[in-house]
């Protein structure tokens, strides 16, 4: 009897598993849904703002920022976006994973500091290496001027020669299912002119320089809230999924075990049964 109380208890543990990670999925799914509407409409903008940035500088010479200028690279600033929670399958360790890879072979002799958005990734990459800033509080609500916040400290940092080169690694968004890292060039803004392509022709008022000017900083603090939002959604897919494994492992478990429980009740009362047959016959005897 006291097997079969082991494998109720195992049962029970295992229904209110199956209850919190079937629970976690719906409203991993319900964040999901807000999250993704959110990076698909500001997909367009953000690459159209680019493509923007890449007409008017096709002509470097006549463009003067200190965005646009690239140095000999020597300090690095990476920035590393993960969650602040887990159970979401592998989410974090890719991004950290990446992280690490890229500290010890690309940038292995440069210096390198951290700026991180997300507790997981702070807490594991924070035990060796640098990290001047942790941004945990930023998913309670990723709006646009926190951001602004945060890419203007980051560029002031860059104009003042604090980083030659910053650097942002995620998760982008292409599914539920699937998560892709990402890295992306923050600064400097190196805009891709492809040649086979005629440029837009602009009337610019007032002018070219002071346009690009204006639209660079908007620009870079665009592509860090994208950035954001593209792995706040991943990290609602991930969880998604993840805990939708979970919950089909959980159920495919119990029904093992109430069909264990079954069987040794049923060789339980089998016994029992031979038992009082074997006791009658005795008597008889």
């Amino acid at each position: 009897m006291a097997n079969l109380k082991e494998i109720r208890n195992r049962i029970a543990s295992v229904s209110s598993t199956m209850q919190i990670t079937s629970a976690m999925k719906m409203v991993s799914a319900a964040k999901l849904k807000k999250a993704q509407d959110s990076i698909t409409a500001m997909r367009p903008y953000s690459n159209k703002l680019f493509e923007l940035i890449t007409n008017l500088s096709s002509h470097s010479d006549l463009i003067s920022s200190p965005y646009l200028k690239n140095r000999k690279i020597n300090k690095i600033l990476l920035i590393v976006i993960t969650s602040n929670r887990g159970l979401c399958g592998a989410f974090n360790s890719n991004v950290i994973k990446e992280v690490s890879k890229k500290i010890q072979t690309e940038y292995s002799k440069k210096e390198i500091s951290l700026m991180t958005f997300g507790k997981k990734g702070n807490d594991v990459l924070g035990k060796k290496n640098k990290i001047i800033s942790n941004n945990n509080i930023i998913f309670d609500d990723i709006n646009f001027n926190d951001v602004s916040i945060i890419a203007e400290n980051i560029m002031r940092d860059f104009s003042q020669g604090k980083f030659d080169k910053v650097e942002i690694i995620f998760n982008q968004f292409k599914n539920a299912a699937t998560q892709l890292v990402k890295s992306e060039i923050l600064l400097p803004v190196s805009p891709k002119i492809d040649e086979s392509k005629n440029s837009t022709m602009y009337i610019f008022e007032p002018n070219q320089q002071q346009i690009v000017s204006n639209l660079i900083p908007s620009s870079v603090k665009i592509q860090l809230l994208k950035c954001l939002r593209d792995s706040f959604a991943s990290e609602h897919g991930a969880r998604m999924t993840a805990m939708h494994k979970a919950t089909d492992n959980a159920t495919e478990l119990r029904d093992q075990l109430k069909l264990s429980y079954n069987k040794a009740r049923q060789a339980s009362i089998t016994n029992e049964i031979l038992e009082i047959v074997g006791g009658a016959e005795a008597l008889k005897s």
